[in-house]
């Protein structure tokens, strides 16, 4: 029994380091609903080569009390690369530093810094993207979805929308064709790409999967993606689940053979004497 109570002991704690791993990898959940993003000053269609586009997004807040923002960026392409688009966060000092991720077509660009506004009831807090094309751009769509989150990293509210990109040379958009509405604001619990948490006084972290230097003429977003802590988060509680689950059934399995009869867990059989061979009387 009191192989089985210490087995029962080390499976609750390894249940509970691998929940700790699990709810360490969750994406950041949404905060209290009262929150609303827009995207202004999108053009109906991007021309590549043609100078640079500067597009806001807008929080705003119905209720409740004032709150520091950090923004995220995520631009998804179809049709291009990422190296050929070229985006700046700004402000009225100039550049604002940005922390940027990629995978496959997508990239994140999420603020280094909490926004320098405070968002309360009744105003609201902007941040301005500069957004540009190659020029050996021919045809393709980009997808622009503004997220913001408080200081604990939780969404409060995410839009997004997309456009055409076309080349300085290619045709106008087709007779009869509509642009792509801008998608509905997003459930705040769904689950986009998580952004890399960032301390507000905090060194830049070394886990940045890319970052481009700030340029005159915009950053090209291109980088590849890396292993990060989400991935080492879900890794580290399969392990601890998988040791968990052989302890239990290895000690289930020593306890079963010491109730049989057999030999307890650390016993050794007790190897039976050989009798001696006894010396005969010696003749002279």
């Amino acid at each position: 029994m009191t192989v089985v109570r210490y087995a029962l002991r080390v499976g609750v704690v390894l249940a509970c380091l691998s929940g700790v791993g699990a709810g360490v990898a969750a994406p950041a959940r949404a905060a209290a609903a009262g929150f609303a993003t827009e995207l202004s000053g999108l053009p109906t269609e991007f021309t590549a080569g043609d100078g640079v586009e500067t597009v806001s997004a807008v929080v705003s807040r119905r209720d409740g009390g004032c709150v520091k923002v950090r923004w995220s960026m995520v631009l998804t392409v179809q049709g291009l690369r990422l190296d050929q688009v070229r985006m700046d966060r700004v402000e009225e000092t100039g550049l604002f530093p940005l922390e940027i991720r990629t995978e496959g077509s997508t990239a994140r660009l999420t603020d280094r810094q909490l926004d320098p506004g405070t968002l309360c009831p009744g105003r609201t807090v902007t941040a301005r993207y500069r957004v540009a094309f190659a020029e050996d751009v021919t045809r393709g769509s980009v997808t622009l979805a503004a997220e913001a989150y408080d200081p604990q990293s939780r969404l409060l509210a995410r839009q997004a929308a997309t456009r055409e990109v076309i080349g300085a040379g290619a045709d106008a958009t087709p007779p009869g064709a509509v642009p792509t509405p801008d998608e509905p604001s997003a459930d705040p619990t769904d689950e986009p790409l998580e952004p890399a948490g960032v301390d507000e006084e905090a060194e830049p972290s070394e886990e940045v999967v890319a970052e481009v230097p700030p340029a005159a003429g915009g950053r090209p977003v291109s980088s590849s993606g890396g292993f990060g802590v989400v991935q080492a988060a879900f890794l580290l509680g399969a392990l601890l689940l998988s040791l968990g689950v052989g302890l239990l059934l290895r000690l289930r399995h020593l306890t079963r053979t010491a109730d049989d009869g057999g030999p307890g867990p650390g016993l050794d059989f007790e190897r039976a004497v050989p009798p001696q061979r006894g010396w005969g009387l010696l003749r002279r």
